[in-house]
């Protein structure tokens, strides 16, 4: 089970490399946004390499996050993570901002005008969220709360509250956005691990362990010493990306063939 494994490891030393535990291949998938296409392509990759490399321990797949807004398939994505796409997978679900703000939008209509500017008018469209030609201002955005709170199904908004914030495997700790350098990560803030961008991404100390986050999208996956970022703005690029961890190696799955994973074929 996961629990075995999970939150347990050592720190990073700079004398070796970091690891995931004996016996597992970690497959993180970066940030879906609505493509219901890339997922289930990334997921058919990742099926076809588990037999192409076949190994005796457990295969665990964990998502980072965002799985809604600004494509065209939210409700659907989700739909489909719940029936447990990649049978024989222990799998691990991630919190992203962009989950959060649908989960607060249910609460709270006056989120929905700032949530709608980056991505949530694309969930709205998804889950059959109409605005109505004759309400105006704060009775606009309270009527699709409302539609949403009646369409929307229970189990996915079960989905969305029972995701985790981070999880740790070895010398790795995954989250959606990042750490805040200097807290000790047991003493991280929820707002950081789903937000934090510069702070995070220009910083070169050792966070006690590799960080392996998506939020912030990048033509190709990051690897530094103190994280790896696997965000390669699925909802435009078409470039989906899981960089897959065993033992003291990585590597990377995508969807498409952009150049960067042509050159890492070589």
């Amino acid at each position: 089970m996961i629990g075995r494994w999970f939150g347990g490891g050592r720190k990073t030393q700079p004398a070796r490399r970091a690891a995931v535990p004996a016996g597992y291949r970690v497959y993180a998938i970066g940030d879906i946004h609505g493509r219901l296409d890339l997922l289930t392509a990334l997921h058919r990759d990742i099926l076809e390499d588990s037999t192409r490399h076949p190994h005796d321990g457990t295969n665990v797949v964990i998502y980072l996050g965002d799985y809604i807004d600004r494509g065209p398939d939210s409700r659907e994505v989700i739909e489909h993570l719940m029936r447990a796409p990649l049978p024989g997978f222990e799998s691990v679900r991630l919190m992203g901002n962009h989950d959060e703000a649908l989960l607060k939008f249910l609460d709270d209509p006056m989120i929905g005008p700032s949530w709608s500017s980056y991505g949530g008018d694309a969930t709205l469209l998804s889950y059959g969220v109409r605005a109505q030609p004759d309400t105006i201002g704060f009775a606009r955005w309270e009527d699709m709360r409302r539609q949403l709170v009646e369409i929307m199904p229970i189990t996915h908004v079960a989905f969305l509250r029972a995701l985790k914030t981070s999880v740790e495997a070895g010398d790795y700790m995954f989250v959606h956005a990042g750490v805040r350098p200097g807290v000790p990560l047991a003493a991280q803030r929820q707002e950081d691990l789903l937000w934090i961008r510069d702070t995070f991404l220009d910083s070169a100390l050792d966070h006690g362990k590799v960080v392996v986050h998506g939020h912030t999208p990048v033509d190709a996956p990051e690897v530094r010493p103190n994280r790896i970022g696997v965000d390669t703005g699925a909802f435009a690029s078409g470039v989906l990306t899981a960089v897959v961890l065993e033992g003291e190696s990585h590597r990377f799955l995508c969807t498409g063939t952009p150049g960067w994973a042509r050159i890492a074929a070589q």
